[in-house]
């Protein structure tokens, strides 16, 4: 129990540290959106094979971002994805994107557990969890997600239905 309560403590420390290290688009350069998704999904890949999950993705453009930041983001997402899965079926994720108005919108999509629309502007502040703690997490990684992008001057939001799943949209200035 000791043991347990101390990881968990670690991984808050270790969450907040990642939180609070944010820099913005002083490392950005023009980057394949594609390399950052790859990077995020290699960092998954337990996690993807122990769930059977089918991420399914089109091409992606190559904007002025920061490499590691934009992987973080995906993990972020991708991992949400997989952490609320609904019991009954392997998790599908979805990434598309598309070029709108001089920007880019991102989107992860998945068939997970999804969440009350009311909730919608409270998923991204830090430590807010809308499930209770026998789900793992700190409560800061979609907070950490809109911090990124914030930086990165773009906008992130989520749309979800209570049992059919949520998306998560981000966007990116166009080059």
């Amino acid at each position: 129990m000791a043991m347990t309560g101390l990881q968990q403590l670690q991984g808050l420390i270790g969450d907040i540290l990642t939180y609070s290290q944010v820099g913005g688009a002083e490392n950005a350069r023009v980057i394949p959106l594609q390399e950052s998704l790859q990077t995020a999904l290699t960092n998954l890949q337990s996690e993807l094979d122990a769930t059977g999950a089918l991420v399914h993705y089109g091409l992606l453009p190559s904007l002025k971002a920061d490499r590691s930041l934009l992987a973080l983001v995906f993990q972020n997402l991708i991992g949400n994805a997989l952490k609320f899965r609904r019991a009954t079926e392997a998790p599908r994720i979805q990434i598309e994107s598309l070029r709108s108005r001089g920007e880019w919108i991102v989107s992860v999509a998945d068939n997970g557990q999804g969440f009350d629309p009311q909730y919608v502007e409270q998923v991204f502040l830090p430590f807010k969890r809308l499930h209770g703690k026998e789900v793992p997490g700190s409560g800061i990684g979609l907070a950490t997600c809109k911090h990124i992008i914030d930086r990165l001057r773009g906008r992130i939001w989520a749309e979800a239905t209570p049992g059919q799943g949520a998306t998560f949209y981000f966007t990116l200035p166009d080059n």
